[in-house]
């Protein structure tokens, strides 16, 4: 039998709970978005002239995943920041968001110091930790949630809370708008993606077990654009964490200026790279026209190559679908890498010489 049709095989590699996260992610979802939209916010939130989103690693996937498929339409502009410092820009008039699953991660606690210095409306989204002390000291508006769906206890397993606590948060200030029937809509269109990439479906019908075969041995290039930039990002995350896989996403048009020129040397490299490209029907026209164009110089140049055509409907469907296409291929990478998908060693090892 084919490894990942093997269910005695999978459940061995979820032990510690991967797999589990990855089949409640509409269950995250859910308790995100019911709770979060039950809070009591004060109005100066939606009086806000710009949001910055301030979190690491994984807890900052879901922010990533949001600000590529809302830039059209939000109401004000938001930046992801990756740093121990925010934009000079925050002052009284930023909605400063702090997420950190762990509600330890240092850059995320230097960043609410400062935000709280500038005298921001700071937000804060986290299971506990210092973070969730610093909210009860400085009365700070927050969601604390129970991760309940996330046996895994992985921020990476978590996107169902982060992307849909900051969504709820979001729709609930005025910045987006999102129905609850539309919610439900995009969480059932999850449910049944999980479904169909999960190990119940053979290899022979399931995506995620094809493609995760076609990487294995392979340094996949993930290629996407415009509202599913943000989850390709994830999907390479993912790789890196899960699979212990070196991976890179671009976007196209930009790899268009320059990516195409750097194929060549070194010689060897064909030999190992393998792009992936994540294709919607809903890109742009000139966008979309880019598509065959770069598969084409690919294949002049003798790299490997696959395409996936998302399915979905809408542009937030679509979101949801890679998610979970990315984050089912990165678990069975794991699994034909024969590598524990739940243990991230050297996160770990920088974490505890960081805090000696």
């Amino acid at each position: 039998m084919n490894k990942l049709d093997s269910l005695e095989t999978i459940k061995k590699f979820d032990e510690k709970g991967v797999l589990s996260s990855i089949k409640l992610l509409p269950k995250q979802a859910e308790q995100a978005w019911v709770e979060v939209s039950k809070l009591k916010l004060p109005k100066s939130f939606a009086n806000t002239k710009n949001i910055v989103v301030c979190g690491m690693g994984g807890s900052a996937l879901g922010e990533r995943v949001i600000d590529s498929f809302t830039d059209k339409y939000i109401r004000a502009p938001m930046e992801i920041f990756t740093q121990y410092y925010i934009p000079g820009y925050v002052n009284n008039d930023s909605l400063v968001i702090i997420s950190s699953y762990s509600g330890n991660t240092e850059e995320a606690l230097s960043c609410a110091h400062l935000a709280l210095e500038r005298n921001a409306c700071v937000f804060v989204i986290t299971t506990g930790g210092k973070l969730a002390e610093l909210v009860k000291n400085e009365e700070l508006m927050a969601y604390v949630y129970d991760p309940k769906h996330n046996p895994g206890k992985q921020p990476r397993l978590a996107l169902g809370y982060s992307i849909f606590s900051i969504l709820a948060l979001l729709n609930k200030t005025n910045f987006i708008t999102l129905p609850t029937e539309r919610f439900n809509d995009i969480n059932k269109c999850l449910g049944k993606f999980i479904d169909e990439f999960g190990p119940r479906t053979p290899e022979i019908k399931n995506m995620a077990k094809i493609l995760a075969n076609g990487i294995q041995r392979k340094i996949p290039l993930i290629v996407a654009s415009e509202h599913l930039s943000g989850t390709a990002y994830t999907f390479k995350n993912q790789l890196n964490e899960t699979s212990k896989t070196f991976s890179t996403f671009f976007e196209i048009p930009e790899l268009n200026h320059h990516l195409t020129e750097g194929l060549r040397f070194p010689a060897k490299a064909k030999e190992i790279l393998h792009f992936l490209f994540l294709k919607s029907e809903l890109y742009s026209e000139r966008v979309l026209r880019r598509y065959p164009l770069t598969a084409e110089v690919i294949e002049k140049n003798s790299i490997s190559q696959d395409c996936y055509v998302v399915r979905s409907g809408t542009k937030m469907e679509q979101v949801v679908e890679i998610l979970a296409l990315g984050t089912f291929v990165s678990f069975y990478l794991a699994v034909l890498n024969n590598v524990d998908p739940a243990e991230i060693p050297w996160v770990d090892y920088f974490k505890k010489k960081l805090s000696d």
